[in-house]
């Protein structure tokens, strides 16, 4: 025994676990660029379509009274399956509609997925669960309690597409939420300079997308919309409905505000821009005071041991003699 954890420690072993840790960290830092994405490009690539769709919906608006954002079709099963199970008003469902929004996901392509798995999710996890409590393990459980507990997990599989596109907004509004304060004082340089708030959300919107790819798509669809709505103050409120994050909120009303009775627009993005950085400075205090309890557990489970191991094996090596 003493022999065999010798050899594990000589020059020959440290060499070879050394080179080998090189060949794979070379290995790794070479593949890794070719597996990345232009994640930018393809948002920014969507917000130009975006854009083109807006620029149609409202020449399409003049002549018409009742027109939709994207006039492309979802064609095929998913479709086919929703159109003929669901009703109508659930296709118009604003509220969908607007989760949707605030998850990324626009057009009428998504909110067919969307309904189409509300659809499909509880018959499947119904007889996922049937199969798995039948064929691989019952657990013990009687046939009565079996079918408890599949109609349980259907009642979980109509829930799973909220899960998701909740899941995706919150992650798209941390994202948001962490570039905002930089993008307002971004913002505030453009607007002090001279620029128009159209030019400014342009502005701000190319230069914000290496730190949050999301809110400059955010900021760029409000530029179109600034240049093509009508009415300027329905662009802010639909950025605020799109993040729905209380401090774009703030500074959508002295927009609104400013936009209105004409006053200095500075001062209110300098008082905002403080404002939410210091929500974003108390989000992260917050999770730092969480992380002790969260690192209780992995320490008790994998830090203990091995830090044990450490201490009584040289002992429990001289006690019995390996």
């Amino acid at each position: 025994m003493y022999s065999t954890i010798a050899s594990l420690f000589n020059v020959q072993s440290a060499v070879m676990v050394l080179v080998a840790v090189a060949a794979f960290a070379t290995v790794l830092t070479l593949t890794l660029p070719l597996l990345q994405t232009d994640k930018l490009g393809n948002r920014m690539k969507f917000v130009a379509t975006e854009r083109e769709a807006l620029r149609q919906r409202y020449r399409e608006q003049m002549t018409s009274d009742r027109s939709r954002l994207r006039q492309t079709s979802t064609k095929g099963f998913i479709k086919d399956v929703v159109e003929r199970f669901a009703k109508g008003r659930m296709l118009e469902n604003e509220a969908i509609k607007e989760k949707l929004r605030m998850a990324g996901f626009r057009g009428q392509g998504p909110i067919y997925t969307f309904i189409f798995f509300r659809f499909v999710m509880p018959p499947a996890v119904f007889l996922l669960t049937l199969f798995y409590l039948y064929v691989i393990n019952s657990f013990g459980l009687a046939t009565m309690a079996r079918f408890a507990a599949a109609a349980g997990g259907a009642f979980v599989g109509f829930y799973l597409p909220n899960v998701f596109v909740q899941n995706v907004i919150t992650r798209r509004q941390e994202s948001i939420q962490k570039a905002f304060p930089d993008a307002l004082d971004l913002l505030l340089i453009c607007v002090e300079s001279g620029m128009s708030v159209e030019a400014a959300f342009a502005k701000v919107a190319a230069e914000i997308g290496d730190q949050s790819v999301e809110l400059a798509e955010e900021l760029s669809i409000t530029t179109a919309e600034l240049s093509y709505l009508q009415e300027r103050r329905k662009a802010y409120e639909n950025l605020a409905i799109r993040t729905g994050l209380p401090g774009v909120k703030a500074v959508v009303t002295s927009l609104i505000q400013a936009e209105r009775y004409g006053t200095p627009l500075g001062q209110s993005l300098r008082v905002m821009a403080q404002e939410n950085r210091d929500m974003r400075m108390a989000a992260a205090e917050k999770k730092a005071a969480s992380l002790p309890p969260k690192l209780t557990v992995p320490m008790i489970a994998f830090f203990l041991p091995v830090l044990f191991c450490v201490i009584l094996g040289p002992a429990a090596i001289k006690v019995f003699g390996w």
